[in-house]
């Protein structure tokens, strides 16, 4: 038996079997999960986001994980790649990483200034 995982936003796709963690899925669907620790919940870079609708479709959080990344940040949806296990199909989203994202909001930003802003 194997599981379907969806990435967004990169609406890949990738077969795999139960007990896999979504790191190891990612890496399979060719979708890219920073890591420094290679996989041992010590970085923290690893996250990625469940929705609501699909917390019942991987392992419950240890307490690893939990002290790691915090009773705010799992009560938004927030795992760590790294030790979640897929249980069922499972759709996850790859959050945009912070620096890229304000860089993304300047350029944006810059683009839709009229000419005449500039100095």
């Amino acid at each position: 038996m194997e599981y379907e995982v969806l990435f967004l936003p990169d609406q890949k796709k990738v077969k795999v079997h139960p007990n896999t963690n979504v790191l190891d899925a990612s890496r399979r669907a060719g979708v890219r999960i920073p890591t420094r620790c290679g996989g041992k919940a010590g970085c923290l870079m690893c996250k990625i986001l469940v929705p609501d609708e699909e917390r019942g479709h991987c392992s419950v959080p240890e307490t690893k994980e939990i002290r790691k990344l915090g009773t705010s940040m799992m009560e938004q949806g927030y795992r760590l790649s790294c030790q979640t296990r897929i249980t069922s199909h499972l759709k996850v989203i790859i959050p945009e990483d912070p620096f890229k994202a304000a860089i993304r909001k300047q350029l944006e930003a810059a683009r839709n200034r009229e000419p005449d802003d500039f100095i």
